[in-house]
């Protein structure tokens, strides 16, 4: 059995992953009995941290968020991976390089010594991607307000650097935010072309205050990641002027409009991690560890091997044929194996 401080931080990383834990689960994840695992809900509640107890036919513990929550604990390979986050954070291309180096230095500040050590060892070097020219920054504070609207369903009012100086601000209503090619854009509905628009975020100036709430419009191609990939796929500056969903984007190989094989994942990734390593691809943010990948090949077993290379969990959204690439590659590999 663990010792109990390595036990409780166990515990509190476990109640933070999910809403509702049943007892029984875990006592065996934890390697203990039911009545350990009570005791040290207990000890927790006493440092302050809302563990609620919920009912059922199992019954279980909740970790309740709010003001009152004690400053969070990192084990070992939270801390790993947090460093490494805060290092590659510098290419994100986001303006908040400086933010956060910082916030690692705080974060290395509160920890352990022996956390501290490993993190004081660990140095990732991230290398941005050559380009022919360099790539403008895009401040936090525009990602901020442009993610908000997104959020809000807002329509939003923003100037932009490559219209006319008198041009009046531009009115749409925004979608979403993707990142292409180390770049970040804002995909949403130009309310006065009546058209769908992708925008360069680091060329918007956005005014406020926003405009009224809307009702999302369905998006051609079911997902954003689909229609943008489907959009500028082969192209180097996607929507740079702001272009209709007919213009802005070259064809893909051999004239076709795209690639021969395109498919549609979703990887255990989060979105920053994901879209250094892909050009011709879309990555779409799901969650703090889940992206959706949309990439073209020219054959499908080569697409799964490409989306293979991510050290992540896989799920398939479509099509079939890049399904069945996989289980032809994993026989391959099995084979290779023995």
């Amino acid at each position: 059995m663990p010792k109990t401080s390595a036990r409780l931080l166990a515990l509190l990383s476990l109640l933070q992953t999910r809403r509702d834990w049943p007892g029984a689960l875990l006592a065996e994840r934890l390697d203990v009995s039911p009545r350990t695992v009570r005791r040290d809900v207990e000890r927790l509640r006493e440092l302050g941290y809302p563990i609620m107890t919920f009912k059922g036919p199992e019954g279980g513990y909740r970790l309740g968020a709010g003001s009152e929550l004690p400053p969070l604990l990192f084990d070992d390979e939270q801390a790993v991976a947090l460093a490494v986050a805060l290092q590659l954070a510098t290419t994100s291309g986001a303006g908040i390089e400086e933010a956060a180096a910082r916030a690692l230095n705080t974060v290395r500040q509160v920890m352990p010594a022996r956390l501290r050590h490993r993190i004081d060892t660990l140095q990732v070097t991230a290398v941005e991607r050559p380009t022919l020219r360099p790539e403008p920054q895009l401040g936090a504070e525009v990602l901020v307000a442009l993610s908000a609207a997104v959020h809000a369903r807002e329509v939003l009012r923003f100037d932009y650097a490559t219209q006319d100086e008198d041009a009046p601000p531009r009115r749409v209503e925004p979608h979403h935010l993707v990142t292409w090619g180390g770049r970040w854009y804002l995909v949403a509905w130009d309310l006065d072309r009546e058209d769908w628009r992708t925008f360069r975020a680091d060329r918007i100036t956005p005014r406020t205050p926003t405009g009224p709430r809307f009702a999302p419009r369905e998006l051609p191609g079911g997902t954003v990641a689909a229609f943008v990939a489907g959009r500028f796929l082969g192209s180097t500056e996607p929507g740079g002027s702001g272009g209709s969903a007919g213009s802005g984007g070259t064809e893909g190989p051999g004239g076709s409009g795209g690639w021969p094989c395109r498919g549609e994942v979703i990887l255990g990734l989060p979105a920053a991690a994901v879209s250094p390593y892909v050009r011709d691809g879309v990555v779409e943010e799901l969650g703090p560890d889940r992206c959706r990948l949309v990439l073209g090949s020219w054959s499908w077993a080569g697409l799964a091997a490409t989306v293979g290379r991510f050290d992540a969990d896989i799920e398939v959204v479509g099509p079939p044929e890049l399904k069945a690439a996989f289980a032809h590659l994993a026989r391959r590999f099995a084979d290779a194996a023995r």
